[in-house]
């Protein structure tokens, strides 16, 4: 939402383009896009918030934002999965720029170690899927984000799903969650 803010050149997509100098956008302004984008008529039946709210302030805002349109967070889904699981799954990761083809040293490896299966062109590791960007990521996301699991847990509306199992049951257990 926020690139697609920027992209649109609206008035909080300007505001947020520190993000292109690599400044965290605040509070406020991720709370706007995420308002502005909730009066879209593509959100009017419901939405799937991906990767927001990653803060309490951020969840406490989102409810003030939502209960101001009388409607309430209703499901939170936690990806639950050990570190080490969540290291070898992100750090075994290449791409092939051109065409977005993924890869996966353990589980979905190219033909050729480095290249592409299609076109023998070299595969890159993005920026942030090296162990030490990794670490960063999940330290924070303990310290600030697990706090935001914990709020939502004592509106009784958590559900845990066991993402260490293989895609197709993670899958299977989010429809039915979404579902019901």
């Amino acid at each position: 939402m926020l690139r697609a803010a920027i992209a649109a050149k609206s008035p909080l997509g300007i505001k947020v383009m520190a993000l292109d100098k690599g400044e965290l956008v605040s509070d406020d302004l991720v709370a706007g896009i995420i308002d502005e984008a909730l009066k879209k008529p593509s959100c009017q039946k419901g939405f799937i918030l991906d990767g927001f709210p990653r803060t309490v302030v951020q969840a406490q805002m989102l409810d003030e934002m939502l209960e101001r349109r009388g409607v309430k967070v209703d499901k939170v889904l936690n990806f639950a999965i050990d570190d080490a699981v969540l290291e070898e799954r992100i750090t075994g990761r290449w791409i092939h720029p051109a065409s977005s083809r993924t890869y996966h040293t353990n589980f979905a490896p190219p033909k050729v170690p480095g290249a592409d299966d299609v076109t023998g062109e070299p595969l890159i590791q993005r920026e942030d899927d090296t162990p030490a960007v990794l670490k960063s990521r999940l330290e924070a996301f303990h310290k600030q984000t697990e706090p935001v699991i914990d709020y939502y847990n004592k509106k009784n509306i958590v559900t845990n799903i066991i993402a260490e199992k293989p895609p197709q049951e993670v899958t299977a257990d989010v429809q039915k969650v979404l579902s019901s």
